[in-house]
């Protein structure tokens, strides 16, 4: 056993594994992205009144080819998952899960195969505790016969909720099931509730314990469709990243909820700071919305692929809120090759854009020549040297987002020296007009 500490401190030093042991299926080594039923459908049960809708399989089929055919797969979206409300109220004589059998007639296994043939891969909803947050079989009593019957149906990613469990059930349930799924073999992404609904109680998460047996969990509360919820997550977020974003990492993510972008609630401005604030926070991707009657403004934003490669960097570390002041918050993540993406976010409502101008101090960002590239491509590129300032303006409740991409020394230099150039030209201008 002493050999054994040993070897593992040994391993500790040389970076090969980390204090925080991670779920251990090779998954979510970048935020998971995908799209859920429950932001935007709920629990509408009711096809005849809702046939285009309702939880059911020709939804899932819907939206799976509108993935699969109209750039969302492609831009990485690869998960389809349905939240609550897709069983039967009672379980099978055996004691089994069963789908609804009049909106899921041909059954989850079917479905499965279908999403997968379009390239997807298929997520579904359990609770832990006896009922599900909306009445449902919830899966306490029946675990191990819930993983074997998910995992027949060939599920990729189980969302495991928490309405009706204790913080003692969970502080043991969660861990359970995510060792069942282990064993099974068959990778699948593992979703957690379980630090939401401690938060919610004032009862400290062990965010340790929750990374080593977790892909990804919700930390706080459900999100809405308005910009009144969404600040209210990234206010919750930055109040409290000093205790969590240190979990956060490849395999295993602080998730602040589904986009609603697309949906009723939020304009483009404010779609584009949830969709900045989500690829600063390393959040999971998941979208919660009618992608059959997705406007194409919002759409661009959804497919943005310079903000997908900000949210999917290699290098897996969450970005903070750095400053605040005069209601504009500035939210930084470190990339990968020493590039930073750093998002301005103005909070004030109504009125005209705000002017901003910040130092490399109030951006936490290193003071050093960068490419910055706006990632709503509304700017060019342009050059920010050491000694100057950043400056942008924001419209109200809007973001302006931005990668900082280091000069090479000998470019720096060149551009230095072009700048200079420049400068003398002019200084030589204004002397000859002055003599004249």
């Amino acid at each position: 056993m002493f050999l054994i500490f040993q070897m593992y401190v040994l391993l500790l030093v040389l970076g090969v594994v980390s204090p925080t042991m991670t779920l251990d299926n090779g998954l979510a080594l970048t935020p998971p992205m995908g799209w859920l039923t429950w932001q935007r459908y709920r629990c509408k049960v009711d096809c005849n009144t809702y046939p285009d809708d309702c939880i059911s399989e020709q939804l899932i089929r819907r939206t799976a080819d509108i993935m699969a055919e109209e750039g969302y797969l492609e831009a990485g979206y690869n998960y389809i998952a349905i939240d609550d409300c897709w069983l039967e109220k009672q379980r099978s004589p055996d004691g089994k899960l069963v789908a609804d059998r009049d909106r899921f007639p041909h059954g989850m296994k079917q479905l499965a195969k279908y999403v997968h043939h379009r390239g997807l891969k298929f997520g579904i909803y359990e609770d832990y505790g006896n009922t599900t947050c909306a009445l449902y079989p919830g899966v306490m009593g029946h675990e191990q016969t819930d993983v074997d019957t998910l995992l027949g149906w060939d599920v990729d990613y189980i969302k495991l909720d928490g309405c009706a469990a204790t913080p003692d059930d969970m502080k043991t349930g969660y861990p359970e099931f995510g060792k069942m799924l282990n064993a099974s073999g068959r990778p699948v992404l593992y979703s957690c509730s379980w630090p939401a609904y401690l938060e919610d109680a004032s009862i400290m998460p062990d965010y340790g314990a929750i990374a080593e047996h977790c892909n990804l969990w919700r930390n706080w509360d459900d999100i809405d469709d308005s910009w009144a919820s969404v600040s209210k997550i990234m206010n919750w977020f930055g109040d409290n990243q000093q205790r969590i974003q240190q979990y956060a990492g490849p395999g295993h993510w602080n998730d602040p909820d589904m986009l609603v972008i697309g949906n009723y609630g939020l304009s483009l401005d404010q779609a584009r700071a949830q969709m900045a604030v989500w690829a600063v926070l390393a959040a999971p991707l998941l979208m919660s919305a009618d992608l059959a009657r997705m406007r194409p403004e919002f759409k661009e934003i959804l497919l943005n692929r310079d903000i997908i490669a900000v949210n999917q960097d290699s290098l897996g570390k969450q970005g903070l809120r750095v400053s605040m002041k005069a209601k504009q918050h500035v939210w930084t993540r470190e990339l990968s090759g020493d590039s930073y993406a750093v998002a301005i976010v103005n909070h004030i409502e109504g009125g005209p854009p705000q002017f901003s101008s910040l130092t490399f101090s109030e951006m936490a960002v290193p003071a050093r020549s960068y490419t910055v590239q706006d990632l709503y491509h509304e700017e060019e590129d342009w050059i920010l040297f050491a000694n100057q300032n950043f400056t942008t303006r924001v419209n109200p409740t809007g973001v302006k987002f931005y990668q900082f991409v280091p000069l090479p020394s000998e470019e720096r230099t060149r551009k230095s020296n072009i700048n200079l150039n420049v400068q003398n030209e002019l200084d030589r201008k204004y002397v000859v007009e002055i003599v004249i």
